[in-house]
């Protein structure tokens, strides 16, 4: 597999949530930034702490730099630690959403309006109500209801709501090892796209014969990097396997799901973490990824890269390096 040049190489960039807005092609990723904090388990060396957008014309074209559209100092709930957000267009308005810790150590989903793709954008004074846990991502599907999907275990806190409430002993567990694995939630979202009209339900992944993917099947079970997008009809739900670092994909009938096991979409990568999008542009299809090449293998800093990606007869995804030319 060739490897890919980053799309910037002046800040470091990760967790790339990649849409298109009036014809041009925008990437809303985490900013990384050094710290001298140790590598451990609970993420404390992913140090962010504010959101650049990009944007560019062409996949390989130049890229515009935003600069700063949102900053923790701007938001009143937040600690520590701006992870992986997502954006999304409703009403004539644009939609940051993003994680963070509050002022209890719990991570949140709060979301910021702006008028134009770009941001700025002005955060909620207060967290999304009911919302927890890290790695949102925002789907509006073609009649316009939206639905926020959200969740990441170790770090992310996932483990510690299996009672649905949030539970802190349960942080050392870490994971189930045994029955059926965690899964990421979903929510509708209300029409002004700040708070969900529905309960947090659990997004499924099951096997060819309908079993939901056990916990201890590292390879396919979900661990993070929640994502939704749809292709002839089917909602693709696609998202990282964390420590065994696959980026996978299964594939549904609603955006609730189940969603059924697709495959793998990614080997793992330089560093770390494993964190995507998928989005269509001008007509062609494309992965949106981060590696840790540009800090030549620090894991809290990463760059994005792109791949274009194509779909076969069955709908099953490959990198499009990997089809036979004909």
């Amino acid at each position: 597999m060739a490897d890919k040049e980053p799309i910037v190489t002046h800040v470091f960039t990760a967790d790339p949530s990649a849409h298109v807005f009036n014809n041009k092609l925008y990437i809303y990723p985490s900013h990384d930034r050094e710290t001298d904090i140790k590598d451990n388990d609970n993420g404390d060396q992913y140090d962010m702490n504010d959101y650049h957008v990009f944007s560019m014309d062409e996949v390989g074209g130049p890229v515009t730099d935003h600069g700063v559209v949102l900053a923790q100092s701007d938001i009143p709930w937040v600690q520590k630690q701006l992870w992986a957000p997502d954006a999304a267009a409703k009403n004539g308005k644009y939609y940051l959403f993003f994680p963070a810790r509050d002022q209890d150590g719990i991570f949140r989903v709060g979301v910021a309006e702006g008028d134009k793709p770009e941001g700025p954008f002005k955060a909620d004074p207060e967290p999304i109500k009911g919302s927890f846990s890290i790695d949102p991502a925002s789907f509006v599907d073609e009649d316009g209801e939206a639905y926020l999907y959200f969740g990441g275990i170790w770090g992310g806190q996932l483990q510690c709501w299996k009672t649905g409430k949030f539970v802190r002993e349960d942080y050392e567990t870490m994971e189930a090892s045994e029955g059926n694995a965690l899964t990421a939630k979903v929510a509708k979202l209300s029409d002004d796209m700040n708070s969900f009209t529905s309960e947090v339900k659990d997004v499924v992944i099951v096997d060819d014969a309908g079993e939901p993917i056990k916990a201890s099947d590292h390879d396919r079970r979900f661990f993070e990097a929640a994502w939704v997008h749809k292709y002839n009809g089917k909602y693709y739900f696609s998202y990282s396997t964390g420590d065994t670092h696959y980026l996978c994909y299964a594939i549904g009938d609603n955006p609730y799901g189940p969603f059924t096991y697709g495959g793998r979409i990614f080997e793992p990568v330089i560093g770390w973490t494993t964190h995507h999008s998928i989005a269509e542009f001008k007509g062609k299809w494309y992965l949106f990824y981060h590696d840790s090449s540009l800090s030549k293998g620090v894991n809290h800093l990463r760059c994005v890269k792109i791949r274009e990606i194509v779909y076969d007869e069955q709908g099953r995804i490959k990198l499009a390096e990997e089809q036979p030319k004909v």
